[in-house]
């Protein structure tokens, strides 16, 4: 069965939960804005006209195990499996989930299926914009958007300076983070022309508090980061990996690995943070 989270809020209230199964549930998106503008900001394309050109939304399947979504390689489809619509949004938005307010729950408790076409080959963020008109016009949504002060990481250049390497244009790739687990408990990105806004979008998603970016960095870099997850609180000292083998934990923090690999610093501090609050939203209608 999915474990069931509560959703914290952003200075507000919150209605419904957030359901995640963390073993069968894999959502892997490519978060290109974190910041708490880049919501906001128009592209230079009037985003109103970017839209899928064929688009099916209907229910998942009664008892689906494991699910996903994301662009498929090549630009021309966007395909979601089993996903609930909160998640849909927090992908296209480039929110955490708790930074979308006054949801019914059923956005969280019905997952649906997504299959859609583009007119033509279209970039990542392409693709999340039509997402976003998508979802406007098939669920008839309305909301604004605020700033909220509250508990957040800012993302800093560490005072011995940045260890980045430039992503080399002429090596193409789409702007992503590949998230692996390599062993229990250690994880592994693998960043692609990842600017710090895709950067800081993905930390956000696995971290306590939203991160803002604050380095001042601009441009695409390509990095890895290796650190160990944090256990959960109620994991016997004495617990062991399937083999019999003791659970190895060893390894830097993301705190620590962020400084030590990347020269950046994650300090917590205040700050602004872009949230949506629904107005009006309605189940999607499949055409």
């Amino acid at each position: 069965m999915p474990t069931i989270h509560p959703v914290p809020t952003v200075n507000g209230s919150f209605r419904g939960r957030y359901i995640l199964d963390p073993v069968r549930l894999t959502i892997t998106f490519a978060f290109l804005m974190g910041a708490a503008l880049a919501l906001a900001q128009a592209p230079s394309k009037d985003p109103g006209s970017l839209k899928f050109e064929v688009a099916s939304i209907k229910p998942s399947a009664p008892g689906g195990r494991g699910g996903g979504a994301r662009p498929d390689p090549g630009g021309k489809r966007y395909r979601g499996t089993n996903v609930p619509l909160r998640l849909y949004m927090v992908a296209c938005y480039r929110l955490r989930a708790d930074q979308i307010l006054y949801a019914p729950a059923w956005v969280d408790s019905e997952p649906f299926d997504i299959l859609a076409e583009a007119p033509k080959q279209s970039s990542v963020e392409e693709m999340y914009l039509m997402m976003r008109n998508l979802i406007i016009e098939r669920c008839h949504l309305k909301f604004h958007l605020e700033n909220r002060e509250t508990n957040i990481y800012a993302l800093t250049v560490d005072a011995a300076g940045a260890k980045l390497q430039r992503h080399d244009a002429a090596n193409g790739g789409e702007p992503w983070i590949e998230q692996a687990t390599v062993a229990p408990f250690h994880s592994k990105w693998t960043a692609t022309a990842a600017n710090m806004d895709i950067f800081t979008g993905r930390l956000s998603r696995m971290m306590d508090r939203p991160v803002i970016d604050m380095t001042g960095l601009a441009g695409d870099y390509d990095f890895t980061l290796t650190y160990t997850v944090d256990p959960p609180s109620n994991l016997p000292p004495d617990a062991k990996i399937k083999n019999g083998e003791p659970i190895d934990l060893s390894g830097p923090t993301i705190f620590q690995a962020v400084r030590q690999q990347l020269g950046l610093r994650l300090e917590a501090r205040k700050g602004p943070v872009p949230v949506m609050v629904i107005e009006h939203i309605e189940r999607p209608s499949r055409n």
